[in-house]
C-alpha cells in the first residue's frame, strides 16, 4: 500500500534533514495560555502532505491535519499565546503555524532549538513545494485524496461499494446503473477493484467535460487535434486575443500540451486544451491586471485605498478578542491603513483595545513591532497607521517613542522634500514608508516654530459622533477638547485628523494633508445633501462603519466608492458580501492596497453626478452577456454522507444605483460534481469602470435559506472575454480549488 501512496506523490519533495526528523516524529508542548500548555506527539505521514498528532493520553488514537491547510509557519514569539508567556519560552523553540480561514493558529514549543528549527524549514518547504505545483499537479494531488478518501481498508484497491460512497463524498448522486457500468469499463483487470490507474480512469470517464469536448471538435480540423491554426482561430474568434493570437496560440502549445510529440508538431491534444482553459491564462481575470499596471505617481487623494476597522478585534466589538494577528492577516491582504485604538494601560504602558467594552487588550508595543515585520510583505506602498488617541499626555509619550524607537527609519517624520506640499505626495513617493493618522497641534506649516510642549485639539470628530451612534453612551467622555502631546502630534505629517463642516469650508480651508473621517450615517447624510463628494476637495476622506455594529458586521462599500471615498474602513474579520467586494476591488494593480481611482472622479473639472451617469460627456454604457455553462468539484456544504448539493449561479452587479443588477440560473438536483446549466444572464452596465461582478454559488433549499457554497468578485475593467473558468472562493477569501465555473463572457456597445 506504501508503493500506491508513493506513486501518488506526484509532485515529489526531495530528501530533507528536516523532514526526516518531523517523519520521525516529535513532543511538542502545545501552548494556548499561561495556564494551559498539553504535551502532544507530531509527525509528517510518508505521504508529506498530512501531519498526524496525539496527546499523551490518547494511546494509539492519532488525528490529523492537511499541510496544504497551513498557510504559513512563524518563528519565535509572534503569536498572542507566545507574547503572554514570552518569559517562559525562549523564542528559538517557539514556532507557530498559522491555519488557512478561520481556524485559529497553532503555537508550539520544541524540546530545543535544533527540533523547532527542523520543524519550522520542513514546513516551509513543504508549503512552497505545494504552491509551486502546476494546475495538473494540483489536480492529481486531488484525485490522490479522493482514492485515499475510497479506500476505507487501506489496501490499495477500491471496490464498488467503496466508489458508490466516494459519489456521495464527491457531491454527486449517479444513477447506479450509470456508475455501475463506468466501474466496470474502468475495471480493466477484471477483478472487482479498481487500482490506482484504473481510479483515474475511472475518474476521467466520471468527470469527462463534454462542453469543452464539443468546443475543442468545434475548432478541431481533424476531430483529435487543435493545429496551430485551429487554436489561433480559437482564440482569435472566441477570445477576441486579436494580433496577439498567433504568437500567444504557439506559448499555450508549449506551456500547456502534456504530449512532447504535440508540442513538437505545434498541435494541441484535449488535455492541454482543458489545461489551458483551467489555467491563469484562461481565468477570467485578465492577467495583465493582477500585474503593477496602474500609474502610482498621482498624489494620494486620486486612489482608493485598502483600509481597516478595529484592526485588532478578531471577533466582536463588545467582548470579542483583540490580537496582534488582526494586523498581521489585514496587511497580508493589502490592506494600507490599520486602525489602532489607543488607552491608559495599568503598568504605565499604553493598550489597544474598543474602550468600554469587554474586548480583550494588547499592547500597543505588540502591534507596532508587528506592522515593523509585516508592512511591507505584501506591499511596498505606504501604510497608515490611524491612531485612536485616548492616552494620558504621560502614555502618549510613551507612544512616540514606541514609534520612532520600533519603526526607525521605515516611519515618516517631516515632509519627503521639507517644504509644505500644496498637494499629497504619491504612493510611488512614499514607498516604504509608514504614516502616522492622528490629531496635530496647529498644521505641517508650523513645523519649524517653536511649539508648546503639548496643547488642546478638538475631539468633536470623534467622541461626538461617537455618543450620537453607539450603545455606549454614557462611558464616553462629554468634553470636546483632548490634551496632545507634541511628541506626538510631530509624528502627524500627511495624515490630520480634521472635522469636517460642509464641502463649501473644506474647498476654501482645507489643506492638502488634512483627512475627516466620518461614519457611514454621517457619510451618508452628507452624500444625500450634497450630491457627492466634490473631486475639487483636496482632502482624503474616511468611512468607518456604525458604531450600532456591535457585531462587527460592515456596510456596502460601494456606496462610498461611487462617491470618490479613498478610505472604506472595513471589519476585516467579518466575512461576507462588502469583503468580498472590497477583496475584489483591491484584487487588481499586483494587490498593493492602492487603486487609481476612475478619471471621472479625479477630475476637479467633471463634476460626476452618480446618479446620472448619463450626463457624463464620454458616456458609453455596455452589454454584459454571461453564458453560465457548468460547474466543477463543487464543495459540499453539508458534511453527511447522502447529502448533496442542488447548485444554482447567481450573478451580481455592484455600481453605480443604475448599475445594482442581479439575475440568476435554474437549480440543478443533486450534482456538485459537474452541474450543466447553459443559461444566459444579461446586463447593462452604465458605468463599467466603477463595477464589480459578484459569481455566486448557492445550494437551493425549498424550505429554508440557501447555503453558500462559493464565490468571485472581479472588477468589471479586468474581465476576460470567451471562454473562462472562475475559480471559486470560501466565504473567508480562501481558494476552493479545484472548484470552478466555466463561463462563456461577450461584451458589447449597448445600441
Amino acid at each position: 500500500y506504501q508503493c500506491i501512496r508513493n506513486k501518488w506523490s506526484q509532485h515529489c519533495v526531495k530528501p530533507d534533514v528536516s523532514l526526516e526528523i518531523m517523519k520521525a516524529g516529535s513532543v511538542l508542548r502545545k501552548a494556548k495560555s499561561r495556564m494551559w500548555r498539553g504535551h502532544r506527539h507530531y509527525k509528517l505521514q510518508d505521504d508529506c502532505k498530512t501531519i498526524a498528532y496525539k496527546s499523551s493520553w490518547a494511546m494509539n488514537s492519532y488525528s490529523t491535519f492537511s499541510v496544504g491547510d497551513v498557510e504559513a509557519v512563524r518563528e519565535g514569539h509572534e503569536s498572542d499565546v507566545f507574547l503572554s508567556v514570552a518569559d517562559e519560552y525562549p523564542p528559538e523553540r517557539c514556532f507557530t503555524l498559522v491555519f488557512r480561514g478561520r481556524r485559529g493558529n497553532l503555537d508550539l514549543v520544541a524540546e530545543s532549538a535544533e527540533e523547532a528549527q527542523a520543524w519550522i524549514r520542513g514546513m516551509q518547504t513543504l508549503i512552497e513545494n505545494l504552491q509551486s505545483m502546476g494546475e495538473s499537479e494540483k489536480l492529481d494531488q486531488w484525485i490522490s485524496d479522493l482514492f485515499l478518501k475510497a479506500d476505507r481498508n487501506k489496501d490499495g484497491r477500491i471496490s464498488f461499494k467503496e466508489v458508490r460512497r466516494l459519489l456521495k463524498l464527491m457531491n454527486m448522486d449517479m444513477n447506479e446503473d450509470h456508475a455501475s457500468s463506468l466501474f466496470r469499463m474502468a475495471d480493466k483487470s477484471q477483478t472487482g477493484f479498481l487500482g490506482s490507474e484504473e481510479f483515474v480512469h475511472f475518474y476521467k470517464m466520471l468527470t469527462q467535460r463534454k462542453e469543452v469536448v464539443e468546443l475543442f471538435q468545434e475548432y478541431s480540423s481533424d476531430g483529435q487535434t487543435l493545429s496551430h491554426c485551429d487554436l489561433e482561430e480559437f482564440l482569435r474568434e472566441e477570445q477576441l486575443e486579436g494580433d496577439r493570437s498567433q504568437e500567444h496560440a504557439l506559448e499555450l502549445i508549449q506551456r500547456y500540451e502534456p504530449s512532447d510529440t504535440a508540442k513538437a508538431n505545434h498541435t494541441m491534444s484535449i488535455d492541454g486544451f482543458l489545461m489551458y482553459l483551467t489555467s491563469a491564462d484562461g481565468s477570467i481575470f485578465n492577467s495583465e491586471d493582477q500585474r503593477l499596471y496602474q500609474d502610482m505617481t498621482q498624489p494620494l487623494k486620486h486612489y482608493f485605498i485598502s483600509s481597516s476597522h478595529n484592526t485588532y478585534l478578531l471577533e466582536d466589538q463588545l467582548k470579542g478578542r483583540s490580537s496582534v494577528e488582526g494586523y498581521i492577516q489585514a496587511l497580508k491582504r493589502g490592506c494600507r491603513c490599520l486602525e489602532i485604538d489607543c488607552w491608559d494601560g495599568s503598568s504605565g504602558e499604553p493598550v489597544v483595545y474598543h474602550g468600554h467594552t469587554f474586548t480583550s487588550k494588547i499592547l500597543f508595543k505588540d502591534v507596532i513591532n508587528t506592522v515593523a515585520k509585516y508592512a511591507f510583505k505584501t506591499s511596498e506602498y505606504p501604510v497608515i497607521l490611524s491612531i485612536e488617541n485616548r492616552c494620558s499626555v504621560e502614555q502618549q509619550k510613551v507612544m512616540a517613542q514606541l514609534l520612532k524607537d520600533i519603526l526607525g527609519d521605515m516611519l515618516l517624520r517631516t515632509t519627503i522634500d521639507g517644504k509644505v506640499p500644496s498637494v499629497l505626495p504619491s504612493p510611488e513617493e512614499l514607498k516604504g514608508k509608514i504614516l502616522v493618522k492622528g490629531k496635530k497641534i496647529g498644521g505641517l506649516e508650523s513645523l519649524d516654530a517653536d511649539n508648546p510642549v503639548s496643547g488642546e485639539v478638538s475631539d468633536e470628530d470623534d467622541s461626538s459622533e461617537l455618543r450620537r451612534d453607539s450603545l455606549t453612551t454614557e462611558s464616553l467622555p462629554s468634553d470636546s477638547k483632548q490634551s496632545l502631546t507634541k511628541e506626538l502630534s510631530d509624528l502627524v505629517i500627511y495624515c490630520k485628523n480634521e472635522h469636517f463642516n460642509n464641502f463649501e469650508h473644506a474647498r476654501i480651508h482645507g489643506k492638502p494633508y488634512d483627512i475627516s473621517s466620518f461614519s457611514e450615517s454621517k457619510a451618508r447624510k452628507i452624500i444625500k445633501e450634497a450630491g457627492r463628494l466634490h473631486n475639487d476637495v483636496q482632502q482624503i476622506t474616511r468611512v468607518y462603519p456604525s458604531g450600532l455594529r456591535t457585531d462587527s458586521s460592515n456596510f456596502c462599500p460601494q456606496d462610498m466608492w461611487n462617491v470618490g471615498c479613498q478610505m472604506v474602513a472595513l471589519n476585516f474579520q467579518t466575512a461576507g458580501l462588502e469583503m468580498d467586494l472590497n477583496d475584489g476591488l483591491f484584487s487588481q494593480n499586483n494587490r498593493c492596497g492602492y487603486v487609481l481611482k476612475p478619471e471621472i472622479l479625479r477630475n476637479s473639472e467633471q463634476q460626476f453626478n452618480p446618479d446620472k451617469p448619463q450626463d457624463r460627456k464620454d458616456y458609453c454604457p455596455l452589454i454584459l452577456t454571461i453564458q453560465v455553462i457548468s460547474g466543477q468539484q463543487l464543495p459540499k456544504v453539508n458534511n453527511k454522507v447522502g447529502s448533496i448539493v442542488d447548485p444554482f449561479v447567481r450573478v451580481e452587479i455592484y455600481g453605480l444605483p443604475a448599475d445594482q443588477a442581479t439575475q440568476e440560473t435554474s437549480y440543478i438536483e443533486n450534482n456538485g460534481l459537474n452541474p450543466c446549466w447553459n443559461e444566459t444572464l444579461e446586463f447593462a452596465v452604465h458605468t463599467p469602470e466603477l463595477a464589480l461582478i459578484r459569481f455566486v454559488v448557492e445550494d437551493y433549499d425549498m424550505a429554508t435559506k440557501n447555503d453558500f457554497i462559493g464565490q468571485y468578485t472581479v472588477p468589471f475593467s479586468c474581465i476576460q472575454s470567451g471562454y473562462r473558468h472562475i475559480h471559486l472562493l470560501s466565504k473567508d477569501g480562501t481558494s476552493l480549488r479545484p472548484s470552478s465555473l466555466f463561463v462563456n463572457i461577450n461584451i458589447t456597445e449597448a445600441s
